[in-house]
């Protein structure tokens, strides 16, 4: 019976944990987070998973508990593998890793049955991604599943299903150290040291290591805030290179959103992801100086918030402030409505400049009558497709769902940047074996998650991580077993 180790303890690693079981392992998972802060940014998600589907038949294998009243109030759609092609391409510059992009599309929803068919439950993500529009609930940007119970639920129930095999999950456990013998490797977690035969690093990107993210990223990155766990600080990345890996991907990228400006330094469990602020489309992002910086309607929602974080951190005292007003708040996501949120409202926007703090008010006054006067009015607005309800003549135009901000009270919300997840890592190939600098197969070791670089560039199309993180996760399990 092959040992297997598996480095981390978040949805890629708990697949791989699973799948390595599956195929006949015994298998010892290192997560180095306390039990009560277990599972890596997977924790921290919606539980958003995209995935190619030809419709609710396809669906209804995922989700049986559909009812037939759903079903008829519903447009579910579809979503095909020439549409995720498409947008793995375009959102990425066409640098996606072709291999790589294959493999986590052709894949997706075989992977999603299989952990379904293990007892993970799915459901229609609702509540973000679709609107009400002529009495039918319609999805919108190719994402339709979610995790019943978002990320947390996701975790609970991986590792659930993960222990009732018989699978070891040692918390607190941060791994420092992996070497070679001659027999296999020994893993040094703390001050006790494990033999294994194979060993499958998936404890995500560095996001949360201020120094690293300040030389990659770039100057003002030690300065972002953290969406998620503060424990990815770039362990695997550093253990898979001193054993040889070579790294790949867009080192100088990362995954990040506008995020509440008042936000904890790291993500705080109870109230999750909904420091994040994403219904911007349907309103104005406009920076100290009182003037707005990127076309807010670009694009749906889940193409464009991954880099427009980049952006806020990139204004001036690294916030700015989403702007809405009465016609469209009740399409606001319930991230809106907690109760530790930045928020300003007045009824005049000559108030509401005055409590912006640290707003340029007569600047932001002037810009909101100068878009006011822009919008194409008579375009219909419909927030379930790209409906080129645009401004003429802005220096920046907004593309889609623009309408004027006349209808009070009007409300603003202070956001900076929050960074999820970083884009460059180890190079893997569509096999989930970590490559060598010379390009050759390293023997044992396998990667998957958000360690793995390659798959994005400059962008990042939404619910696209969990779903790599379970395919590449499943594959280095099965693989790091067997002996693939």
């Amino acid at each position: 019976m092959a040992r297997v180790a598996v480095i981390g303890g978040g949805n890629a690693a708990l697949n791989a944990a699973i799948s390595a079981r599956e195929a006949g392992a015994e298998v010892l998972v290192f997560e180095r987070a306390p039990f009560e802060l277990r599972g890596g940014n997977s924790r921290f998600t919606a539980g958003a998973m995209r995935t190619t589907y030809s419709g609710v038949d396809d669906l209804q294998k995922i989700m049986p508990e559909l009812t037939p009243g759903e079903i008829q109030r519903t447009d579910f759609s579809n979503y095909s593998r020439e549409q995720f092609y498409d947008d793995m391409g375009r959102i990425t510059q066409y640098r996606t890793d072709p291999a790589l992009a294959e493999k986590l599309i052709e894949e997706s929803f075989d992977t999603l049955e299989w952990m379904h068919s293990n007892g993970v439950r799915f459901l229609p993500l609702y509540g973000r991604q679709s609107f009400e529009v002529d009495g039918k609930v319609r999805f919108w940007g190719g994402l339709t599943v979610e995790a019943w119970g978002g990320g947390p639920g996701l975790v609970d129930s991986l590792t659930e299903i993960a222990t009732n095999r018989g699978i070891r999950i040692e918390y607190g456990a941060r791994v420092t150290a992996i070497e070679r013998g001659a027999d296999g490797f020994r893993v040094t977690a703390g001050s006790s040291t494990h033999a294994c035969d194979t060993v499958v690093l998936a404890c995500g990107g560095f996001e949360s290591n201020p120094a690293w993210r300040t030389r990659y990223l770039g100057p003002g990155w030690d300065v972002a805030k953290v969406r998620g766990t503060r424990f990815n600080t770039g362990d695997g990345i550093r253990i898979g290179t001193e054993l040889g890996a070579a790294t790949r991907g867009n080192w100088s990228g990362c995954h990040a959103v506008g995020w509440d400006m008042n936000a904890p330094e790291f993500g705080d469990l109870d109230v999750g992801d909904n420091f994040q602020k994403h219904s911007y489309p349907f309103g104005l992002l406009v920076n100290n100086t009182g003037r707005r910086f990127v076309d807010e309607g670009a694009d749906f929602r889940n193409y464009t918030y991954a880099k427009y974080g980049r952006d806020v951190l990139n204004q001036p005292g690294q916030a700015a402030w989403q702007i809405f007003d009465q016609k469209v708040t009740h399409l606001l996501r319930d991230e809106y409505r907690i109760r530790q949120v930045t928020k300003v409202q007045a009824d005049s926007i000559e108030a509401l400049a005055e409590r912006m703090e640290g707003v340029d008010s007569a600047a932001f006054i002037d810009e909101i009558r100068t878009y006011n006067a822009a919008v194409q009015t008579h375009v219909p607005f419909d927030p379930t497709v790209k409906d080129g309800r645009g401004t003429n003549g802005l220096t920046v135009d907004k593309t889609n769902w623009a309408n004027t901000i006349d209808e009070p009270p009007f409300e603003a919300y202070g956001i900076t940047c929050g960074i999820t997840f970083t884009f460059g890592g180890l190079a893997v190939d569509n096999e989930s074996r970590v490559i060598s600098e010379e390009g050759q197969v390293i023997p044992g070791i396998y990667a998957a998650g958000e360690l793995v670089g390659g798959l994005f560039y400059f962008n990042y199309p939404g619910g696209t991580g969990l779903t790599s993180g379970a395919v590449f996760g499943r594959t280095a399990g099965r693989n790091a077993a067997i002996g693939g």
